[in-house]
């Protein structure tokens, strides 16, 4: 019998740094969009459109790789993914015009799901109960580097090289993690735990995992948090460069800033939830969204919107959605069999990045005179993930 291989501290930061691509993917060229749309000719909603396709890439990814990964083992499809995000990362160094960039980049999120899919699952086929929810929250940890690291890095870089300077960075990145991959991630599902028959009935298994209240119910709450965060950091350039009046550099660091709360809850997370346990940490991620939401309705309400404001709000923000979704994450996966923990992977991470995909344009309706569509839609995302946080308690006490 073939000994399984061991989540050592080396691997689980790979998994992180590979699942990082999405963060820096999504964040290292937002301090660049009101360059892109004037080199492009373009409006600000259009280049916001990058984005929705990155993430709409992101989420339908997930889907295909997930139960993919179930029938043929998590290391192929992982390798297959992260060659073709390295490619379209390079082809989109030349982008000539908006359409082209839009169209790649939805192939470029399709290639960088593998990471945040395909990593979670193969630390869970690696370890169990508390270690992990240990495991996930440390990938998370690593995970929140990206939007602490990258926008001030792209706005370095953005200044000194412009926005496709920023892209070609980005493109090295892609190659090396690639590089890292083929060296270093092992094949952490035997060939005894696959799912069997044709690939459709992989894909089937979406519908049975999601059968399960208590995963539905996290799932649901998962994807509403990352949808409130996302919501800010799309319309973060504009209300913070636009509406508030920072600079490039000055809204990179603070945009890194809000974005280390991520770093601080998951490492924190880590300790607890072993000891208190996911549920009760769940509902302190729950508690802080709903502070977050209040203060920036209030802030927005009132027109005391500031600076100092805006960060410590959105610091807040990312905090509660950091501890809702590791631990809406370990408590849905736990639900799962080995056999079904890819495609139950999948359909999280395909809810939280399809859903950002319908949310993020709603924040920029406005243009870049008003941050009441952007608080608006946090709010409701909130209120739904909290709704949901309390199901999954309620179904969980009564067992």
């Amino acid at each position: 019998m073939t000994q399984k291989p061991r989540l050592s501290a080396g691997l689980l930061t790979l998994l992180g740094t590979i699942a990082t691509i999405g963060a820096f993917a999504t964040d290292m060229y937002l301090a660049s969009f009101t360059d892109i749309t004037e080199s492009l000719g373009v409006t600000p909603t259009q280049v916001q459109l990058t984005l929705t396709a990155f993430l709409a890439g992101l989420g339908i990814g997930q889907l295909v790789l997930g139960p993919a990964s179930d029938k043929y083992g998590r290391r192929r499809v992982m390798l297959i993914a992260l060659s073709i995000f390295a490619l379209t990362s390079v082809a989109l160094i030349f982008t000539p015009n908006i359409e082209f960039f839009v169209g790649v980049r939805f192939l470029q999120g399709l290639g960088g799901a593998a990471g945040g899919v395909l990593g979670r699952a193969i630390a869970v086929d690696l370890s169990d109960g508390a270690t992990a929810v240990r495991a996930l929250s440390l990938i998370a940890t690593v995970i929140g580097l990206g939007p602490l690291l990258a926008p001030p890095i792209g706005g370095v870089i953005a200044t000194w090289l412009g926005w496709r300077g920023v892209l070609a960075v980005l493109a090295g990145f892609g190659v090396m993690l690639w590089v890292l991959a083929v060296a270093f991630v092992p094949e952490s599902l035997p060939r005894s735990q696959r799912t069997t028959g044709p690939i459709l009935e992989a894909y089937a298994s979406i519908l049975t995992i999601l059968k399960k209240p208590v995963f539905l119910f996290s799932t649901i709450s998962f994807a509403c948090g990352f949808g409130a965060m996302m919501s800010y950091i799309a319309a973060s350039p504009f209300v913070g460069q636009s509406i508030l009046g920072m600079g490039q550099v000055p809204y990179s660091l603070s945009f890194a800033l809000a974005a280390s709360a991520l770093i601080f809850a998951n490492l924190i997370n880590a300790r607890l939830a072993v000891v208190r346990g996911p549920e009760t940490m769940f509902g302190v991620g729950s508690m802080l969204l709903i502070m977050a939401a209040a203060a920036f309705v209030v802030q927005v309400a009132s027109d005391a919107l500031t600076i100092p404001g805006f960060v410590s709000t959105a610091f807040l923000l990312t905090a509660g959605a950091g501890l809702t979704m590791s631990n809406a994450n370990a408590i849905g996966l736990a639900e799962a069999t080995p056999s079904t923990r890819g495609a139950g992977a999948a359909v999280m991470g395909a809810g939280q990045f399809l859903l950002a995909t319908v949310t993020t344009p709603l924040v920029g309706v406005a243009g870049e005179t008003s941050a009441v569509p952007m608080v608006t839609v946090i709010a409701v995302l909130v209120g739904i993930s909290v709704a949901a946080a309390v199901a999954v308690r309620l179904l969980l006490g009564a067992r």
